[in-house]
């Protein structure tokens, strides 16, 4: 059950001018879903990603670094849902160029102009000649409107589907972003996590738009965790369709910052939407550091409690077992850190203080916050100004069995 968390309500979601969706039931995985989803883009569109740095990387992840580094127009991208195409080898490469190909024939563009995406099992053949027979029937379908229904096309084991919008007015002209994204569990970010579309209506250069989108990962997507594996197909892209009234050509400008803003607001909200669906989580867990040395050392210790198991079973169980949050900042790998100065607290009470029990901490207090479905930790290491915050979630019983049971 996700944590206060539900599905998009598709009346909420913004069209983007410049952006169609469609979707269509290739049977990838299993007969009668709807697990092909393509995005048709406007020839003034640009486009950007961050990938995943897992070295038994997917082929359609290779294919898109391939395919961005040749710098053509983007026209279109094709996701598939059930099958990761990672693990495959020579003929999973092959299978992504073909529907690369087959979807450009279809469009009348180069290939090149293609980029392919796939989520699902590993280590599987990708079944491609269902996917490029679908194709035309996924084009057809394509509609400005469709963010919902592709919000659901490409889930896994997500339990709902994750989709936000904004819209404001910048520069005088009204411009919108949307996104979409999948993720439930393997997620373990490394310049980006899991699979995520934005879009924005603003004309965007797409050298701008590529420093943008590391920047919106780091905000977001980058301070995300459910249980430490990194994904073989993590993929975050943005598209600026270029089809509105706003055009962004200097950064450093105000219209520039406020759509990059709005941009960041959308990513966040996808990415703890991921947190909140983690597969079988009961909390939503905020972990903010600060007084650490440097950011990365912040990052450093966040990480090492949001990935602990013994943490993440401890608030499953409501259980105020706190010293295992202390073990973790200890085994961070912050050599030279200086516990006396280390103070914890959960949400506003402290649990510990000078690196011992706080005196006044009563358990009481610590399983009354326990209990909530959100919980932030915070830690003070005092030893510098930088700070950091990640979001996770707990571990419960049910997150062994999807995973037991992901392929039957």
């Amino acid at each position: 059950m996700a944590v206060n968390l539900s599905a998009p309500d598709p009346a909420v979601l913004a069209s983007i001018a410049g952006v169609e969706l469609g979707i269509a039931q290739a049977g990838v995985r299993k007969a009668n879903r709807d697990d092909l989803t393509v995005l048709l883009l406007a020839p003034t569109a640009s486009v950007a990603g961050v990938f995943t740095r897992n070295r038994f990387c997917a082929a359609p992840v290779t294919v898109c670094l391939e395919h961005l580094a040749q710098h053509t127009p983007i026209r279109a991208l094709v996701i598939n849902t059930g099958n990761a195409n990672a693990g495959t080898g020579d003929p999973g490469m092959a299978a992504a160029r073909l529907t690369c190909d087959r979807m450009a024939h279809e469009l009348g563009c180069a290939a090149q102009a293609i980029l392919p995406f796939s989520t699902g099992v590993i280590l599987e053949p990708l079944p491609v000649d269902r996917i490029v027979a679908a194709l035309p029937a996924a084009i057809a379908n394509a509609a400005p409107a469709h963010w919902a229904e592709a919000a659901r096309a490409i889930m896994t084991t997500d339990t709902i589907p994750k989709a936000a919008s904004r819209s404001a007015m910048i520069g005088g002209h009204r411009v919108a972003v949307t996104g979409i994204a999948k993720g439930a569990g393997m997620i373990r970010p490394n310049m980006a996590t899991m699979l995520g579309f934005m879009a924005t209506d603003a004309a965007v250069p797409q050298t701008l738009l590529a420093r943008w989108v590391r920047e919106i990962a780091d905000a977001s997507f980058n301070r995300i965790t459910i249980d430490g594996d990194m994904s073989t197909n993590d993929s975050f892209m943005v598209i600026a369709s270029g089809a509105g009234a706003l055009r962004i050509s200097d950064g450093a400008s105000s219209e520039a910052q406020q759509l990059r803003a709005l941009m960041t607001e959308v990513a966040l909200e996808l990415a703890q939407a991921i947190v909140r669906d983690g597969e079988g989580a009961t909390k939503f867990i905020t972990i903010q550091v600060e007084t650490a040395g440097t950011p990365a050392e912040a990052a450093q210790v966040a990480y090492a409690i949001a990935h602990s198991p013994l943490v993440k079973t401890a608030f499953f169980a409501s259980d105020p077992n706190l010293g295992r949050i202390l073990a973790a900042i200890g085994y961070a790998g912050i050599e030279d850190l200086d516990v006396r100065s280390v103070d914890v607290w959960l949400d506003s009470v402290r649990v510990a203080k000078g690196g011992g029990r706080d005196p006044d901490y009563r358990e009481e207090d610590g399983q009354r916050v326990m209990r909530q479905a959100e919980i932030t930790i915070r830690v003070a290491l005092g030893r510098g100004h930088a700070t950091t915050t990640v979001w996770t979630c707990d571990l419960s019983h049910d997150y062994v069995s999807i995973n037991a049971d992901y392929r039957s």
